[in-house]
């Protein structure tokens, strides 16, 4: 495939695609363009996406729930294979196939299992404490829906999502 076809699917120029590809080493044949399957390959590996990563979810309300039940997440390379919550036994709406445990049993799994990466789906007013408890267990790796800036350690990484905002911002582009 060549770069111009590559960089129209991903929404940039052919220059800077070819340049940020080489980060990764040397791919494609000049005037032939990439094979990709081996350019796949590799995308995957430095993404570590290569293999399905283990990832929890906390707070098992609508939006957890619904999060818990799409099938999306595998086909990127991300299992979330535990879900946490103060009511774990309330009874949902919709069962999943993950199991839901009480937070109690947060830090142990994530301990054994060496998971590094969570969704985190709780109120405002308890993010910063839970995201305090992800970070103690071994969490390095955040995907925050609750509508609070966390403060964490430098090697934390956290990746907000404020669904309001971004409604906020296709309103702005859709006025007349």
């Amino acid at each position: 495939m060549s770069s111009e076809a590559l960089a129209k699917a991903a929404g940039v120029k052919p220059t800077q695609l070819r340049k940020d590809l080489a980060y990764f080493g040397t791919f494609g044949t000049r005037g032939l363009g990439y094979e990709v399957a081996d350019l796949s390959k590799k995308i995957s590996e430095e993404l570590g996406t290569s293999r399905l990563q283990p990832v929890i979810l906390v707070g098992v309300g609508n939006l957890g729930l619904a999060l818990l039940s799409y099938r999306g997440f595998e086909k990127e390379g991300f299992e979330i294979v535990a879900a946490f919550d103060l009511h774990p036994d309330r009874e949902r709406d919709k069962a999943v196939k993950q199991p839901i445990y009480g937070m109690d049993e947060l830090s142990p799994l994530v301990k054994r299992q060496n998971i590094k990466m969570a969704v985190l789906t709780v109120p405002a007013s308890v993010a910063q404490e839970v995201a305090n408890h992800l970070i103690d267990a071994g969490i390095t790796g955040i995907l925050n829906f609750s509508p609070i800036v966390l403060s964490v350690p430098e090697e934390v990484m956290v990746n907000n999502v404020n669904l309001a905002i971004e409604l906020e911002n296709l309103s702005y582009f859709t006025q007349e």
